[in-house]
């Protein structure tokens, strides 16, 4: 078994640019992307590179408009909430402190949730994301920001914390929510326009990748964005993910339950089924408890702990102070189509999704980054 390391090569696009980029060629000053008067980047949570070609049929205009070479990687976990705040910070999660789908909060030695716990677990939106959004960004370059998503997230405190700066726009269709992000960038000259689409991830998450739900929620999509084929003059979008998925099967589940030696000196486990963070008792050796990891599931995790990750710059070249306890003393990251559980917990609904990530494999790591309008 090896250590966890930062997932694909170092010449792939790195989701964390695609936002800043896309800001940057607003002023014509772009690396990526050709100059363009407003633009939109249309997030499809869920929709890896890899599951998108292997669903061209299904996704006909989607598939036609991505070249090979049109992708990105994401960031480490491949999760929602790290890979979201990354791309609308043009930071990696080591900088901006959203380590995973559930961390430790140091202060008061408690897992929360990085994507409800504002709400639930106290967590304080404008302090826990440490880093400047590319709304902000974009405010003080004299660009109009807008957030179009539905209207169930509009005051949650994510999206506080992570689209602080944007003109929330709420649109609960989805086909309607595309046409509004194109009307916004084709009538506002100097608008930066975020469109989340979530609808595919959920599908993926209740019945897998591999299931007719799955494949019409990706058809419903690819017809849905039919206008984002056609923008006006001076109008770039891409259209990118978060993360891929993978179909993870019930005889594929490790249970963690009492007794259990991998938990021994495990205070507390945050995380997701793909990427476990444990947090040890406080004189805990967590090179042992490595060791225990790597020797129990040789074939199916790679571990690390928290030093050799930030050593190995798993989380971003920069942990920021605040981050670095969020990080677990030892970290799993699952390999192939296996996942981890707490048996423990009497809640066991999590172990009834069957499409998952989290860990790094390319299936996860990998998505799109389809470039229309000014930017094809």
């Amino acid at each position: 078994m090896s250590r966890i390391l930062p997932a694909g090569p170092d010449t792939a696009r790195d989701l964390a640019g695609v936002a800043q980029q896309m800001l940057a060629s607003l002023t014509g000053e772009s690396d990526w992307f050709s100059p363009a008067r407003s633009a939109i980047v249309f997030l499809v949570d869920g929709l890896g590179a890899i599951q998108l070609r292997a669903h061209a049929s299904h996704a006909r205009h989607l598939a036609q408009a991505m070249p090979k070479k049109h992708t990105a990687r994401t960031v480490a976990p491949s999760t929602t909430a790290a890979a979201l705040t990354s791309l609308l910070t043009g930071a990696a999660p080591g900088e901006h402190g959203i380590l995973g789908y559930s961390t430790l909060d140091p202060a008061r030695r408690i897992v929360t949730n990085q994507l409800s716990g504002y709400e639930n677990q106290g967590l304080d939106p404008e302090t826990w994301q440490l880093a400047e959004t590319i709304f902000e960004r974009a405010s003080a370059r004299g660009i109009r920001p807008f957030s179009v998503g539905h209207s169930e997230y509009r005051a949650t405190g994510f999206t506080r914390a992570v689209q602080r700066g944007s003109e929330f726009v709420a649109e609960n269709d989805l086909e309607a929510r595309v046409r509004v992000a194109c009307a916004l960038a084709a009538q506002t000259a100097g608008a930066l326009v975020y469109c989340y689409i979530p609808e595919l991830d959920k599908a993926g998450h209740r019945s897998g990748v591999d299931s007719d739900r799955w494949r019409a929620t990706l058809e419903r999509i690819d017809s849905a964005l039919r206008p984002a084929l056609a923008l006006p003059a001076g109008v770039g979008a891409i259209v990118t993910a978060d993360h891929g998925m993978v179909d993870v099967p019930p005889t594929r589940h490790i249970l963690l339950g009492e007794g259990d030696p991998r938990l021994d000196d495990v205070r507390l486990i945050g995380g997701e089924p793909r990427f476990l963070h444990l947090y040890l008792d406080e004189s805990s050796d967590a090179d042992r408890v490595a060791q225990v990891w790597r020797e129990a599931n040789g074939k199916v995790a790679d571990v690390s702990t928290r030093e050799e990750a930030i050593a190995d710059g798993l989380f971003g070249p920069f942990i920021a102070d605040e981050a670095r306890d969020r990080i677990g003393d030892v970290l799993v990251a699952a390999r192939g189509l296996w996942a981890f559980y707490d048996d423990r917990l009497a809640d066991k609904r999590a172990q009834t999704m069957i499409g998952q990530h989290g860990a790094l494999t390319p299936e996860e790591t990998t998505v799109p980054l389809i470039r229309l309008g000014a930017y094809g």
